[in-house]
């Protein structure tokens, strides 16, 4: 996409079981798997049994924070010179160990109890805790380890972790950097990652463990949950009372994305079930009641949770569901997304089978609203306005979560990818590209139309952007933090495919200067050489070989190991020689290695900006003196006559290669410009690579808080003003120099980052020429956007300027970016 984003990040229930695998952006993108994993051996006795960060917080119960350890050995585990401690999600350099130190024994078979911080919620207590601490966890996202030591650990690193010999089990939970394997996933305000009855540990946390109502329990057997080596739970008894209850699913459901029955128990809700998920870490079943309201803002549906726990029940059942009603939000409140009215920790019966299931809502191009949804004056949360989903798809989707709805022949506006995921457009004639999309235009022309598919029943589709899926699909309606509302479905249409080709740019001619940008991302040695062959397949016919061409993504020679390597000449071997094995010419590279850990990215992967030239077409002006940290400077060079008179005055670079200011705090942890002079037919060109930091972080456009907050936004504008003080510069000491910006900017031309870019038109973004539905190089959440760019100064006339549609509308990608070319006179 734009940047590294770990999986972690992209882990969502839907994901989860569509695939039966576990993990997943996008806000998402480019995914490459973490090597980094702490492992130790797999326990016979104590290990950490439940995690839970949200004591006190909003929807929460509990009062604390805890940490539950268990024993699965068959005699009492001392812990005399122990500790519990807990570690951030993402820690830096500076992050430390919290510590609590621990006495007393885990009984065999039983449980221990840590209470942690309290927060200012909730309104029960823990049982009488065995130890007390007052570590304040996250409740999305951190690591706990147990150790057999009371000093704080110092390892920051999973790979330094696994090597400490001190730490007998940990786990990593939501987006954390330190895990075992990869971090469990289901943890929020209410919901604890849990291990299962017999204590499992097969050292990977996301298999492991999971998410799950919390049930702390002491050594006394006080609380909640089931006692180790107990087994399954017992099977629910034969019904006493099968006569449905008062509160019926759209009363749960109520007029607000907020149930009014969050943290309260309902009994024997009545509801047909409509869809089963019986696959991956967070199992559970949907039911819609067959006796609806009137009343178009309440949902008929809801889905019960049942963690790990295979639903039994089966598609048709009429039932009665005792349960706790909870708000979930997927990746965790902080993130911003909106929440999932779910029952959890459920008793179930079964009344009878082979119901009949109510009819689904029917979706067309007129059904869902073209407002996407409602605005709080000042930016704020939504969740507790009034729905009208008459006036806003957010609010129509809300108003129909866990429903069943049906769409018919529908246009693929986001290509299929590997986690069986799907966007297709409902709305036909919405913001459509020539090529099949839809275009993003502006922040409050979110698309509507567009929803995402996956299938509940393993039903596998490849489609490029522009397919139609053709006859009818049909499912229950979910919600991820990654894209927002789902349609599980249950039913698939079939493919009809539209012949999508990739483009093909046109060649330069001889007195044009072709400069490209292209982000081939996280390019490693290690990576298949079929990914290296159409890379440069796209450099040599596709992009028709440019002159110059600005690289982002370039990692180091040990790609994602985290080995203080920073050197990437062996990854530029491998792509040139691929790019010359295809027929383009001998290129030569030019690049700074930048310091170890410092530019972001994969960890370990030290991704740069990279030049590529063909010495047969332009020259590389070499200057000494560029490195990771000195910042280059526009030099002044003044020629005199014999009276002094200056006849003549030239500018250049301190060094070449070099950066713009890298020390500037607007680059912290984020890849720095790399700047080259270069010489076409006798003329000075400055090129400029750039990967801004990317949107990670951001709240998505179906946040709970409208409009979404953009914290990232921050220091791309930071990163802007650098690069425009720099380009100013050079161009008050030579206002007819010639400037090419280009890269991945990680932001839309109506961003504020571009904004501050091309002011005072030193630049001109050149993705502006194009008409507006053409205006994209990067498909993401079904919407046809723009990240890359390229801009040039004023003394670049009529530039010629393609961007080459080959990877972002394609099911089978080499990379997630669309290459950009301009041919300059």
């Amino acid at each position: 996409m734009t940047s590294y984003i770990p999986p972690a990040l992209r882990g969502r229930r839907a994901r989860l079981i569509a695939l039966s695998v576990a993990l997943p952006v996008g806000i998402a993108g480019s995914l490459v798997a973490l090597p980094l994993t702490a492992q130790a051996t797999p326990s016979a006795d104590a290990v950490i049994a439940e995690v839970y960060g949200g004591g006190g917080n909003s929807g929460a119960t509990l009062t604390h924070d805890f940490i539950e350890l268990g024993n699965a050995g068959g005699a009492a585990f001392d812990l005399t010179g122990w500790s519990v401690q807990y570690l951030s999600g993402s820690p830096g350099a500076t992050t430390k160990w919290s510590v609590t130190p621990l006495s007393g024994a885990i009984p065999a078979g039983g449980s221990y109890l840590i209470q942690q911080a309290k927060g200012t919620g909730g309104t029960d207590a823990l049982p009488t805790p065995d130890a007390t601490g007052t570590i304040a966890m996250s409740a999305s996202s951190g690591t706990v380890a147990l150790v057999h030591s009371t000093t704080a650990l110092t390892c920051l690193t999973a790979d330094d972790c696994a090597a400490d010999a001190g730490i007998k089990d940990l786990v990593g939970f939501g987006t954390a950097v330190v895990r075992e394997t990869s971090p469990a996933t289901g943890a929020d305000n209410t919901h604890s990652v849990t291990r299962d009855a017999k204590l499992t540990d097969t050292d990977n946390n996301s298999v492991d463990l999971s998410g799950a109502t919390p049930s702390p329990r002491n050594s006394a057997g006080e609380g909640g949950g089931t006692a180790p080596g107990d087994g399954d739970p017992s099977p629910t008894p034969s019904p006493t009372n099968t006569t449905p209850g008062d509160v019926r699913i759209h009363d749960i459901q109520g007029k607000t994305r907020i149930s009014p029955y969050v943290g309260q128990s309902v009994t024997n809700v009545p509801g047909v079930v409509t869809a089963v998920r019986s696959t991956g870490t967070s199992r559970g079943f949907w039911i819609q009641d067959t006796k609806p309201d009137n009343d178009p803002a309440t949902s008929e549906a809801v889905f019960v949770f049942t963690g790990t726990t295979t639903p039994q029940v089966k598609v048709g059942d009429s039932v009665l569901v005792s349960a706790r009603v909870v708000e979930y939000y997927p990746g965790g409140q902080a993130s911003g997304v909106q929440s999932l009215t779910e029952l959890s920790g459920a008793t179930t019966v079964v009344l009878s089978s082979g119901n009949e299931l109510p009819a689904p809502v029917v979706i067309t191009a007129k059904t869902v609203p073209d407002k996407y949804a409602p605005k709080v004056k000042g930016g704020g949360n939504i969740e507790a306005l009034p729905l009208k989903p008459t006036k806003y798809a957010l609010d129509w989707f809300e108003a129909h979560e866990g429903m069943r709805l049906q769409i018919g022949d529908s246009r693929v506006v986001g290509a299929s990818n590997s986690y069986g995921e799907t966007w297709v457009t409902t709305k036909p004639k919405q913001n459509a590209t020539p090529r099949g999309g839809t275009i993003y235009k502006s922040y409050d022309d979110v698309n509507s139309g567009r929803l995402k598919l996956i299938s509940l029943t393993g039903d596998q589709i490849t489609a490029n952007v522009g397919d139609t899926l053709t006859g009818t699909s049909t499912g229950v309606l979910d919600y991820s933090n990654y894209g927002g509302y789902v349609l599980q479905t249950t039913t698939l249409g079939k493919v009809k495919s539209a012949g999508l080709k990739a483009e093909v740019a046109k060649k330069g001619k001889s007195d044009e200067l072709s400069v490209a940008t292209y982000n081939v991302e996280n390019l490693a040695p290690a990576n298949a050489q079929s990914k290296f062959d159409r890379l440069a397949e796209g450099i040599v016919t596709n992009l028709a070989a440019p002159d110059v061409v600005s690289l982002e993504e370039i990692q180091d020679n040990s790609g994602a190991t985290n080995d203080g390597t920073v050197a990437a000449d062996k990854t530029l071997a491998k792509f040139i020689a691929a790019i010359k094995a295809k027929g383009g010419p001998s290129y030569e590279w030019r690049s700074i290695d930048p310091e170890d850990g410092k530019d972001g990215g994969q960890p370990g992967g030290n991704i740069r900006n990279v030049f590529l030239f063909n010495p047969q077409r332009v020259s590389f002006v070499d200057r000494p003196g560029g490195d990771a940290t000195t910042p280059v400077k526009v030099v002044t060079t003044t020629t005199k006559d014999k009276k002094g008179k200056v006849v003549k005055t030239e500018v250049s670079l301190s060094a070449s290669p070099a950066r713009i200011n890298p020390t500037s705090t607007a680059w912290n942890s984020s890849r720095k410009p790399l700047v080259g002079e270069f010489t076409f037919r006798g003329q000075q060109v400055f090129v400029v690579g750039n990967h801004f930091n990317s949107k990670g972080g951001d709240q998505p456009l179906h946040s709970a808080n409208q409009p979404p907050v953009l914290s990232s936004e921050t220091q791309r504008v930071a990163q802007s003003k650098e690069v425009h003080a720099f380009v100013s510069d050079l161009l008050a000491k030579d206002k007819q120099a010639k400037i090419v910006v280009l890269g991945d900017l990680n932001d839309y031309p109506f961003s504020k980052p571009l904004d501050t870019l091309t002011k005072g038109k030193v630049l001109t973004d050149l993705i502006d020429t194009l008409p507006k539905n053409e205006r994209y190089s990067y498909v993401y959440d079904g919407n046809s956007q723009t990240l890359d760019h390229i801009l040039v100064s004023p003394a670049i006339k009529k530039p010629g300027y393609e961007v080459v549609h080959i990877n972002a509308e394609f099911a089978d990608q080499a990379s997630d970016h669309d290459p950009q070319v301009v041919r300059i006179k």
